[in-house]
């Protein structure tokens, strides 16, 4: 059973999120969309922006091109719709707009080369999902063209397939251990160990940062970031403070000013992953010191996949690559597509 096969029983929507720029994310999407084509799924094809164009463009350099095979539902901006080598039947004009003009749904009537794009919001981006499903499609592909962080958010797909590689470092080591720290905080444990704490922040969607107490009660700060401002959240621990709500990003900013005792003494709540930005020497410093997080939801990680290869010109062997990154992922499938 191929890969994509395997997914599509497990998931109806998967989001393709590269760690960098060259990570081989649209070589990957390019790969399950050829495999929808042997196994006989029906895809429906969606980005967080734009992708599609033969170069990138911020950096310029060459990109793989998205085929489609006849069948295949996709979402093309209004000033892209003439643009596309693949014949294209206009299913529905959609409420989403983009910076090149309003998004189409279209089936694919003639194989062939598209730009694909979509919203840059992650719940137009799950609601668009659902519009593809209404006209049978087995499985949409998310296309990350924007920003990994955003686009890894939980609510705009049921699980994502990482893209990672050589592009990220000239060391294989480095290069295990960043991908080894980004699959540890996108799979962060789920806060459940007070109910009247996650009711509480899901019903009222706070924006401020709140400490609770060993009982669940709320004390909500005057503060919406907690960026620069570690002095008055250490402030704010008393000697019942349990658990601390942070809503926006978690750097290390946020933590600096808060003593040893307190940061042992308390659990920080954050509503998802990708509001993390602490890199991987400064996480295990901070886990050390007794730094405890954990999310409102987590990130489904379906598979991971290698690009050996660097557009600076060095490569790693594909298969030392593999084994590294299983050696260290166990629980998690590692491909190199190109293979």
């Amino acid at each position: 059973m191929g890969l994509l096969k395997d997914l599509s029983q497990k998931y109806r929507s998967l989001s393709i999120v590269g760690m960098a720029k060259n990570a081989g994310k649209t070589t990957a999407l390019n790969f399950l969309i050829e495999e929808a084509m042997d196994e006989g799924i029906t895809l429906g094809v969606t980005s967080t922006g734009r992708d599609g164009e033969t170069q990138d463009l911020v950096t310029g350099t060459e990109k793989p091109r998205v085929y489609l095979d006849r069948g295949s539902l996709v979402t093309v901006p209004s000033q892209l719709y003439e643009l596309a080598d693949a014949g294209l039947e206009i299913l529905e004009r959609t409420k989403y707009s983009t910076a090149i003009g309003e998004l189409l749904i279209c089936r694919v009537e003639d194989a062939g080369y598209v730009q694909v794009a979509g919203p840059v919001i992650a719940a137009e981006t799950r609601r668009l999902c659902q519009d593809m499903f209404r006209y049978g499609v087995d499985l949409v592909l998310i296309d990350g063209a924007i920003d990994r962080k955003s686009v890894a958010n939980p609510e705009t797909s049921d699980a994502i397939i990482l893209s990672t590689g050589a592009v990220l470092s000239r060391s294989l080591r480095n290069v295990v251990e960043e991908t080894a720290h980004v699959v540890e905080l996108y799979q962060l444990a789920e806060f459940k160990e007070d109910q009247k704490i996650s009711d509480f922040l899901k019903e009222d969607d706070f924006e401020h940062i709140t400490v609770f107490n060993g009982e669940g009660e709320a004390r909500v700060l005057d503060l919406i970031t907690g960026l620069g401002a570690s002095g008055e959240i250490n402030d704010a621990i008393k000697e019942d403070t349990k658990y601390i709500f942070i809503p926006g990003a978690m750097t290390n900013s946020v933590v600096s000013g808060i003593s040893v005792n307190n940061l042992k003494q308390v659990e920080f709540i954050l509503k998802d992953p990708t509001k993390i930005f602490i890199s991987n020497i400064d996480w295990g410093r901070l886990r050390k010191k007794g730094l405890r997080i954990k999310v409102m939801k987590n990130i489904e990680i379906a598979a991971i996949t290698v690009n050996p290869w660097s557009p600076k010109g060095y490569s790693f062997d594909s298969d030392l690559l593999i084994s590294a990154m299983k050696e260290v992922l166990t629980d998690i499938p590692v491909i190199d597509v190109r293979r």
